[in-house]
Order: C-alpha cells, then sequence, then structure tokens
C-alpha cells in the first residue's frame, strides 16, 4: 500500500475586470464548502490536453461553470486542503481577466452554483460567507497586481 496520498488537482480562476472580481457562491448541495463564495473553478482531467495542463483546466471550467473566455492565466499560488476526511487537494490559484466582448457571465453548471456576482475586494473581505483561503486569494492576487 502507498504510504502517500493521491491527490486531486484544482484549478481557481481569480477573474478581475473593472475594480471587481467575479464571485460565485457554491450550490448548497456541494460536498466542499457549501453556500461559501468562491472562486470559479474545479479538478484538473486525465483527458486534458497534455501540454499546458493547468491552464486548459482553468479554460474549460471558466467556461463550464459562468460561460466566459478568461485572458493571461498568471500563476499566483498553490494551497493544500483536504475533505471528507480522506480526499487530499493541491489547489492552485491564477488571477486572470475577462476578455472584454464575451457574453456576461451566466450560471451554467446549476448544480455546481446558485450566485454569481462582481465584488469587489471590500465587499469579499467584509462578507461573512467569505471563507479566509478566499480572502487570502484575493489578496494575494491584488499584491501580484501591484507588484507587491
Amino acid at each position: 500500500m502507498n504510504a502517500y496520498p493521491m491527490f486531486i488537482i484544482n484549478v481557481e480562476a481569480a477573474i478581475y475586470n473593472s475594480g471587481k472580481w467575479l464571485i460565485i457562491r457554491r450550490g448548497e448541495q456541494e460536498s466542499h464548502a457549501a453556500g461559501l463564495l468562491s472562486l470559479v473553478g474545479g479538478k484538473v482531467e486525465h483527458s486534458e490536453i497534455e501540454l499546458d495542463v493547468l491552464e486548459n483546466a482553468l479554460e474549460r471550467e471558466v467556461m463550464e461553470e459562468v460561460g466566459i473566455v478568461i485572458n493571461n492565466p498568471i500563476y499566483i499560488y498553490s494551497n493544500y486542503f483536504t475533505f471528507d476526511s480522506d480526499k487530499h487537494v493541491v489547489n492552485i490559484v491564477f488571477a486572470c481577466s475577462y476578455q472584454e466582448g464575451n457574453e456576461m457571465p451566466i450560471i451554467k453548471s446549476k448544480e455546481e452554483i446558485d450566485e454569481i456576482k462582481w465584488m469587489s475586494s471590500e465587499e469579499i473581505n467584509q462578507n461573512s460567507n467569505a471563507p479566509n483561503y478566499l480572502k487570502e486569494s484575493i489578496q494575494r492576487c491584488e499584491n501580484r497586481m501591484l507588484g507587491i
């Protein structure tokens, strides 16, 4: 038996446009972080294209969940968490911009998302449904954008 856990690789998009971030409220039936605010994202699948695996997964997840095209994904940081006591996740956060001329974001994955909204960093920080890891991701994205 392998002493090391197998990891789920998850990617998240911090999508920025006109001073606000695209934030979703996760569906109440979700097994992880149900009802909480989150970035758009999801798991890397085995069928991803061989090159730029993370970026392709990020673009696919954004399109599947909210139906928009993103620009210029930039790696920000990664973290690790577990859920359901036996699922080990490496989470990778990218900052990216909303491609102008796109359709407005819509909920395409009604099983996973209850709400979409554009929020400022301040609104996210003051929202009781915003977990600390979301606040950390937004802060790190802003720091990177400002060159801090």
